[in-house]
């Protein structure tokens, strides 16, 4: 028996190099899933953009999505265990509910952020829970009351949290992160409007998984000025359509 198995089987404890185990399990399981997200940001929107499977032909493609919208402004990309994606989209909604009852007013994507971060590191403190096998993209859009403008914050499976110009999740995270740099190294923000930070997300994953998008192969997110939506695949085709004219 190695002499990290006993440290392997407990959440709660430290191997003698200061290693969780489970929580690094967590992070091997949002790979696992063979998804990919990006998250940008705009000069007036911010984009979230997944890859889209579906393991049986005989699922409803609808029933399945790794996009989420918690409030009307906010949205949410979860990468990883579906049904660890879909209890975390329940508990943010329920958290940003239980926030506007409290205060009066929408919970601002960056307190969201914490406020789950802050969950999933409790995770990491419980012998009777375990870490969640995803991990969480916000966005936002506030330009009122001295608001940040176009925001994308990331939450992992060990409660770490960060706001970022733009941020990939997935088995190719390494290469998008890449990718991403480059794009980013003389500018804070993708240039122009929704529909052009849409294209930068779809050509960016595009580049890094080496393929060419349909419309059903992929969904978007877009945030803008207090709203969130998701595109839907028509809108999708639209913007396919424009890439490749473009190219």
């Amino acid at each position: 028996m190695s002499g990290s198995a006993g440290f392997d089987r407990h959440i709660t404890i430290f191997s003698p190099e200061g290693r969780l185990y489970q929580v690094e399990y967590a992070f091997k399981a949002i790979n696992s899933s063979n998804i990919t997200s990006i998250g940008v940001t705009g000069q007036d929107s911010a984009v979230i953009i997944s890859q889209r499977k579906i393991p049986d032909k005989l699922l409803d493609a609808k029933t399945i999505s790794y996009i989420f919208k918690i409030t009307p402004s906010i949205g949410m990309v979860a990468t990883g265990s579906i049904a660890d994606a879909r209890a975390q989209a329940m508990r943010a909604r329920s958290e940003a509910t239980e926030f506007r009852y409290k205060y009066g007013y929408e919970m601002p994507v960056e307190s969201l952020s914490k406020r789950m971060a802050n969950l999933s590191q409790l995770y990491t403190q419980r012998a009777y829970m375990r870490p969640l096998g995803v991990a969480l993209t916000f966005v936002q859009v506030d330009f009122e009351d001295e608001g940040k403008g176009p925001q994308v914050f990331k939450c992992d499976p060990a409660g770490y949290y960060t706001s970022v110009k733009a941020v990939a999740t997935g088995p190719k995270q390494q290469e998008a992160t890449t990718y991403l740099e480059k794009k980013f190294k003389k500018t804070d923000v993708v240039k122009g409007d929704w529909k052009e930070t849409v294209d930068f997300a779809i050509t960016a994953l595009s580049s890094v998984l080496g393929t060419d998008f349909r419309k059903n192969d992929i969904e978007i997110g877009v945030a803008t000025e207090g709203v969130f939506r998701i595109l839907t695949p028509d809108e999708i085709d639209e913007r396919l359509v424009a890439i490749a004219e473009q190219d």
